[in-house]
Order: C-alpha cells, then sequence, then structure tokens
C-alpha cells in the first residue's frame, strides 16, 4: 500500500527579532501584559523596509528541506502553499516560489486555511501521492504578517501576537505494509464564525475594495474576537483530537508529542490539561515565534526533529484551530 512519507523538513524565520518591549515603544503595552496573556516573549518580523514576502520566506525554507531529502526542485511533482499573506493579491504564492525555483511548468496549489494549512496541506498532499497523480509533493506554510498588523494600541490585542516565519516538508509516495505516514485526520469548517478573525478589506464585496476611509477605519487590519476564540479553540481541539486517536487506534499514551499550532500558549495548556497530555510530551515554540499561522506547525515539526524529541516510528498529534472558522487534528507516525 503506498503511504506519504516525511522525507526531510526545514524552516526559516527572519533574522529580526522583535521583543515585547520593542512593541511597548510603539503601543500602550507591557511584557508582562503579553507574556500574561499569550505566553509570547519575542517574534520574527522581515526587514522593516519590505520587499519580502510570504514566497521568499517559503523559499529559504524549501531549500532546506530540498537539500535534506537529497531532491533537486525539478524532482518535484506538485508544490502545496498555504498562507494568509500572500506576496501580491493574486496570483499565489505557491507559483512565486515555483518560478523562484527555477521550475519550469511544475503544478503549484494554493490553499487558505490559515492557522489550519499544515492539516488540510497535508492531507491534499496525501491524496495526491495516494491516487498517483503525484508521487514527490512540497509543502509550504509561510507567512509574512508584520507589514499588515496595526502597531497602534488599538490593534495592540492582534499585534502582539504575529510573527513571520516559513515551514516546508518533503513528502514522497513510498509502497510498504509497515503502519506509517499519516495514520488519521478529521478537518472541519464553520463560516458562521469568519468574523471572529479575518481581515476585511480589500474585498471583492466591497466597492471599491478599499479607499481611503476604510483605511482611516482600520479594515485592512485584522481584527479578532479573541475571547470567542479562545473559547472555541479549548473546546474543539479536544474534541476533534479524540476523534483521530479512536479513528487511529491509539490512546493518548501512545502518542510520543503533541505540536499544537501555537496561537497562544494558554490555548495549549488548557488543551493539554482537557486531554490529560504529560507535559513533556507537549511542543511550545510560540515564546520565541509568536503565531505564524500557516508556517507554525511545519517550523515546529522541524525544530521537534532537530531536537531528537521525534524520529523515525514516533506517532505525532497535531492539532489546530484558526479563522475560517477551522479546525482539525491529525495523527502521523514518522
Amino acid at each position: 500500500m503506498k503511504q506519504s512519507i516525511i522525507r526531510s523538513t526545514g524552516r526559516y524565520l527572519p533574522e529580526r527579532v522583535v521583543t515585547n518591549n520593542d512593541l511597548a515603544q510603539w503601543m500602550d503595552t507591557t511584557d508582562e501584559w503579553i507574556q500574561q496573556r499569550t505566553g509570547i516573549q519575542e517574534r520574527r518580523w522581515v526587514p522593516e523596509e519590505g520587499g519580502v514576502g510570504a514566497s521568499d520566506l517559503g523559499l529559504e525554507a524549501t531549500k532546506i528541506a530540498l537539500d535534506r531529502a537529497g531532491w533537486t526542485p525539478e524532482d518535484l511533482d506538485m508544490i502545496i502553499f498555504a498562507t494568509l499573506s500572500p506576496d501580491i493579491f493574486f496570483p499565489g504564492s505557491g507559483c512565486l516560489l515555483q518560478h523562484k525555483l527555477g521550475l519550469k511548468d511544475t503544478p503549484a496549489l494554493d490553499i487558505r486555511q490559515q492557522c489550519t494549512g499544515f492539516l488540510y496541506g497535508m492531507m491534499t498532499a496525501d491524496a495526491y501521492i495516494k491516487s498517483g497523480y503525484a508521487n514527490k509533493v512540497l509543502f509550504v506554510g509561510s507567512e509574512v504578517h508584520s507589514t499588515g498588523l496595526d502597531r497602534s494600541t488599538k490593534g495592540r490585542d492582534v499585534t502582539v501576537i504575529f510573527g513571520d516565519g516559513a515551514g516546508a516538508i518533503c513528502l514522497e509516495g513510498t509502497e510498504t505494509s509497515e503502519k506509517s505516514g499519516l495514520l488519521a485526520c478529521s478537518v472541519h469548517s464553520q463560516g458562521k464564525y469568519a468574523d471572529a478573525l479575518m481581515v476585511e478589506a480589500p474585498a471583492s464585496r466591497l466597492n471599491p475594495r478599499l479607499d481611503a476611509r476604510m483605511m482611516e477605519e482600520g479594515r485592512h487590519y485584522p481584527s479578532m474576537d479573541g475571547r470567542n476564540v479562545f473559547k472555541l479553540a479549548i473546546t474543539r481541539l479536544p474534541q476533534v483530537s479524540k476523534v483521530v486517536l479512536e479513528q487511529a487506534g491509539l490512546g493518548i499514551d501512545d502518542i510520543d508529542l503533541v505540536i499544537p499550532h501555537q496561537a497562544n500558549l494558554r490555548i495549549n495548556q488548557a488543551f493539554q490539561q482537557s486531554m490529560k497530555i504529560d507535559e513533556k510530551k507537549m511542543f511550545h515554540n510560540i515564546q520565541r515565534y509568536g503565531n505564524t499561522t500557516a508556517g507554525s506547525i511545519p517550523i515546529a515539526l522541524d525544530e521537534a526533529i532537530e531536537m531528537g524529541l521525534i524520529g523515525k516510528g514516533s506517532n505525532v498529534l497535531f492539532a489546530a484551530l484558526g479563522a475560517g472558522l477551522t479546525w482539525g487534528a491529525m495523527i502521523y507516525q514518522l
């Protein structure tokens, strides 16, 4: 039976470190206030002068992943690119990455599932591989949030959370009788909560899509109902994690590492307590990177492998909830 095997991973974070104290220069906030509410101490942002998009960060992460896999860009049958912060409004960043890799006509698919981009992307890659339409697939999750944030006190609840970064994964189809690869996955969406976390403009439903009045009102900046998102996350994440554990025929003690989306340390701690997960099996890096949305889980996976926390044969539980509303969980055996 054909299984989708992770051949390698890679990550890239911009060099620019922005601490909580740095943010306090622009808005009414403190390091203590941010850490108490989010657990974040610092994040990475692209250079202030700009010129760096999601595909640029994705390119650097991809180079690392390809090198570790021993692949060249020409080996790729498909690129799946997850981002909510594309380089330009259209076309998608996947096509831009394809060009930057020097490829001629390799297909590129962009997906917009925000914080659950990894789950949807991996599930899509697995389907393409098992169907025979592709055998070597590159998944990239990459975000540049910093250039689209309101750095005034009005926007602090959102701005303090987000960072820039990219993670890349090389997947290959392999015929094997062993239990490995994607063991279970469950993803969901509920558009009734779309306005709980969104950027309204520019938008095709508005005419004009963006004008000076909208910008004065801050409608081109992200808005969030943090209380509602928190409440939904701490109920949906345990529910969907139990579903995939049952699908895989595993208990929580069979999981070697839990890598949740890095949205808020308090959410992940509540999730951990609800699931009765051993603290040693929970992976957190939000303290250093903030929320990198689609880049969050692949960045964390790359770090966990590099740190030796997981390796061949490890069972990993991934879980995420984000804008859409979308949420889901996945169990993958390396």
